[in-house]
C-alpha cells in the first residue's frame, strides 16, 4: 500500500496446560511460554509498530508472591525492547541467584513473566496519544486476585459514548472515555458482581473465608460475565482478557470483523490474530488452526478445562476484507490464494487500457504486500498470451521454424520498477521542502522503459492518493513512458472505518475528493449542503435509524467516472505521460475473497448500526470544517 494505513492490533494468547516442570523436561527450559509469546509477536509485528506490551500470570502461588507481571513499550522497537527487558530481568535473577537455573519451583516463585498464562500484543495507535499509557494489555487491579483483570483487544467501539454513560449511571467513575478503557471497567463491574455473588452463596453453603477463594475460582462462569458486559457493544473486536486467579478468554464480535484463529492440544491453548502465527511458532497443519467463530469465546479455566462458548449472537458474517487485501500476512495459505485471485480479475480491464499491447507494456508491482496480486496478473497476463500464440500458430499458413519461434517468444515484460528506499521521517516541516522529500520515497529502475513503453503497476489499494501524487508518478514519468496505468487490487475507498483501521475521515481518501471534484465539474455542488442538512437531522436518533446519505453522493456517477477523476487528481501538468487509475470491482472482490464480506469502506453498507453514525459524523465534520476523529 503506497499510502501505509494503520491497523488497530494483534493479539496473542497462550495458556499452557501443564506444569512448567514438563516444559523445562521436554524443551529445555521453563521459558517455554515466554519464548513462544516472543515468536507469536514478532510474526505479528506487521499488525502493530507504535507499541507492545507482554503479562502472564502465575497459578497457584502463595499470598505474598507476586503472580502478576507486565510490561509495556513503545520505544520505536516495542517488542524488541519488552524482551530485551525481560531477558534483563531474568538473567539478572539467574546470575544472582545460580541456584535457580535447573530449579523450575524457585524460578516460577522468584523470576517475574513465568507464568502459566501469558497475554502478547502489538499496537498501530488509532485513537489517543501513541504514549505507553495507551499500550495494551491493560490492568485493573484488586486485592482478590479473582478481581484483576488483564485485558488487550483489537477493535474500535462505535459507540463509547453510549458505553461510558452506562458505567456513569451504575455508579462508576471512569478515568478516561476511551473505549480500552470502557470496555475493561464494564467487564470488572460484571466480574466484581459475580465475585460477589459467589462469595455471598459460598458464605450461606458454610464455607470460612479462605475457603472461599479457590471455589470462587472453581466457580466464576467466565461466558455469563462477558454476556453480561457484552450486551451494547458495537464495533468490530477481538478482546482477549486474563483473570487474576488463571481464568482467561478471547471474544470476537458478532459479525466477526476482526479476526481470531486458536490452536489446542494436550499441552497449549493459543489464540492469535493470524494463522499462520500459530501454524509457524508450533509447527501444526493449516486444519489444525481453527477460526473463532463470530459472537463466540473461547474459555479456559484455571483447571485447564477448555470451552468454546456462544456471547454474543452471530449477525450476518462480514470479516473485513482488508485483512486479505493488505493487513494479515500473506503467508496465509487461503490469503496467498486470494492475493492472486485479485490479480488475475484485474487483467480484462488492463488489457483494455492498454489497448492489449502487451509487446509495448511493462508490468510491476508497488512492494512488498501488492506482489501476491501481482503473480495472480501475470498468470493471467500468460494464459491471454499462451491463446494468441496458439490461434496465431493454428491460423498461421506455412510458418518457418524461426517464425513459430518467434510466435512462442513472446512473454509478459516483468521489471520491478519502483523501489522503496526507506520509511521517510521527514524533519523539516516547510511545505515545499517536505514535498520534495516526500518525491524521494521510491526510487525507479532506468534502462528499461521506452518512450512507446505503458507502465502497469499494481497497488494493493488506493486510500489518499498523497504517496502517488507526490511520489510514484513523478518518479514514473521520469522513465518517458507512453502512459502510466496504477491499478489497484481492493476497489476505490469511499468511506470511513470506524472498527479498527485509521482511516477516521472522509476528506482524506482520494475516492471522495474526486466526488466532490465530480459535483463541481457537473453543477450538482448544491447536494453538498443537502446531505449535511439530512446528517444533522439524524444526530440525535436511535442508531438502528441511522441511514448512510453520503451513498447517495457517490451514486450521481459511475465507478469508471471516479477512477478517471482519481487518475486526474494523482498527476498534474508537469507528468507528461497519460496516467490512467483502474480499481477491482466489488463484485470481483467478493468473488476472490468470499469468506470476508465486509466491504464497508468501498460501498457504505456497515455491518452494525454505529457504522451509519460514524459515517454521517464524518461527513459533518468534513462539512464544518472540523479537524476531529468521528469515533
Amino acid at each position: 500500500m503506497s499510502d501505509a494505513l494503520k491497523h488497530e492490533c494483534g493479539i496473542a494468547l497462550i495458556r499452557l496446560l501443564k506444569p512448567l516442570e514438563y516444559y523445562k523436561e521436554k524443551y529445555g527450559t521453563a521459558f517455554y511460554g515466554v519464548n513462544k509469546m516472543y515468536l507469536m509477536m514478532e510474526k505479528q509485528h506487521n499488525r502493530g509498530q507504535d507499541g507492545a506490551g507482554f503479562a502472564s500470570i502465575k497459578l497457584d502461588t502463595q499470598p505474598g508472591e507476586r503472580y502478576i507481571s507486565r510490561v509495556r513499550s513503545n520505544a520505536q522497537q516495542p517488542i524488541q525492547d519488552i524482551f530485551a527487558q525481560i531477558n534483563e530481568r531474568i538473567n539478572q535473577e539467574l546470575v544472582e541467584h545460580p541456584e535457580y537455573a535447573d530449579d523450575v519451583e524457585l524460578q516460577k516463585k522468584h523470576i517475574p513473566y513465568v507464568g502459566e498464562v501469558l497475554l502478547g500484543h502489538v499496537r498501530y495507535g488509532t485513537f489517543g496519544k501513541n504514549s505507553v499509557e495507551s499500550v495494551h494489555p491493560f490492568l485493573r487491579q484488586n486485592n482478590w486476585m479473582h478481581r484483576n483483570l488483564i485485558l488487550a483487544g483489537n477493535f474500535n467501539m462505535t459507540n463509547v459514548n453510549e458505553l461510558f454513560d452506562n458505567l456513569i449511571r451504575i455508579g462508576q467513575h471512569p478515568k478516561e472515555k476511551a473505549d480500552t478503557i470502557t470496555i475493561m471497567e464494564k467487564i470488572g463491574h460484571f466480574l466484581d458482581d459475580s465475585v460477589a455473588k459467589k462469595y455471598k452463596q459460598l458464605k450461606a453453603e458454610g464455607y470460612s473465608k479462605t475457603e472461599c477463594s479457590p471455589l470462587i475460582a472453581e466457580r466464576l462462569n467466565v461466558g455469563k460475565i462477558l454476556k453480561r458486559a457484552g450486551k451494547n457493544f458495537d464495533g468490530g473486536f477481538a478482546m482477549a482478557g486474563m483473570l487474576g486467579h488463571g481464568d482467561s478468554f478471547v471474544l470476537r464480535d458478532p459479525a466477526g470483523i476482526r479476526p481470531a484463529y486458536y490452536y489446542q492440544d494436550d499441552e497449549v491453548v493459543v489464540v492469535a490474530s493470524e494463522r499462520p502465527v500459530i501454524q509457524t511458532v508450533f509447527n501444526v497443519d493449516f486444519d489444525k488452526v481453527k477460526e473463532l467463530d463470530p459472537g463466540h469465546a473461547i474459555i479456559t479455566k484455571k483447571s485447564g478445562k477448555v470451552k468454546i462458548e456462544k456471547i454474543l449472537e452471530p449477525t450476518e458474517r462480514k470479516a473485513c476484507s482488508f485483512e486479505r487485501i493488505y493487513f494479515s500476512r500473506g503467508s496465509d495459505a487461503e490469503i496467498y490464494q486470494e492475493r492472486k485471485t485479485l490479480g488475475k480479475l484485474l487483467m480484462p480491464k488492463v488489457l483494455e487500457t492498454i489497448k492489449y499491447d502487451t509487446k509495448n507494456s511493462v508490468f510491476s508491482y508497488i512492494p512488498n504486500t501488492a506482489e501476491s496480486s501481482f503473480y495472480g496478473m501475470i498468470e493471467s497476463v500468460e494464459d491471454y498470451l499462451n491463446k494468441r500464440k496458439t490461434k496465431a500458430i493454428i491460423e498461421g499458413k506455412n510458418l518457418s521454424e524461426e517464425q513459430v519461434t518467434d510466435i512462442l517468444k513472446e512473454r509478459p515484460r516483468i521489471e520491478k520498477i519502483a523501489i522503496k528506499d526507506a520509511k521517510l521521517r521527514t524533519f523539516i516541516t516547510e511545505d515545499s521542502s517536505r514535498d520534495d522529500l516526500v518525491e524521494h520515497v521510491y526510487d525507479v529502475t532506468y534502462g528499461v522503459i521506452k518512450n512507446t513503453d505503458n507502465i502497469v503497476i499494481i497497488d494493493d489499494s488506493i486510500v489518499r492518493g498523497t504517496t502517488l501524487k507526490k511520489s510514484i508518478i513523478r518518479m514514473l514519468d521520469r522513465l518517458h513512458p507512453k502512459r502510466i496505468v496504477v491499478v489497484s487490487s481492493a476497489p476505490q475507498i469511499r468511506y470511513p472505518d470506524c472498527y479498527g483501521i485509521d482511516m477516521a475521515n472522509l476528506e482524506s481518501l482520494v475516492a471522495f475528493r474526486a466526488m466532490l471534484s465530480l459535483l463541481k465539474d457537473q453543477n450538482k455542488y448544491h447536494l453538498i449542503e443537502e446531505t449535511y442538512k439530512k446528517c444533522i437531522a439524524q444526530v440525535d436518533l436511535k442508531d438502528t435509524l441511522v441511514q448512510n446519505f453520503v451513498k447517495d453522493l457517490y451514486d450521481q456517477f459511475t465507478d469508471d467516472e471516479l477512477s478517471i477523476k482519481i487518475a486526474e487528481l494523482i498527476s498534474d501538468e508537469t507528468i507528461n505521460a497519460e496516467v490512467y487509475t483502474i480499481f477491482q470491482s466489488v463484485e470481483n472482490l467478493n468473488k476472490a475473497c468470499p469468506k470476508n464480506l465486509g466491504d464497508w469502506y468501498f460501498t457504505g453498507n456497515y455491518p452494525t448500526p454505529g457504522g451509519n453514525r460514524v459515517v454521517n459524523r464524518a461527513y459533518i465534520n468534513f462539512y464544518e470544517g472540523n479537524n476531529q476523529r468521528a469515533y
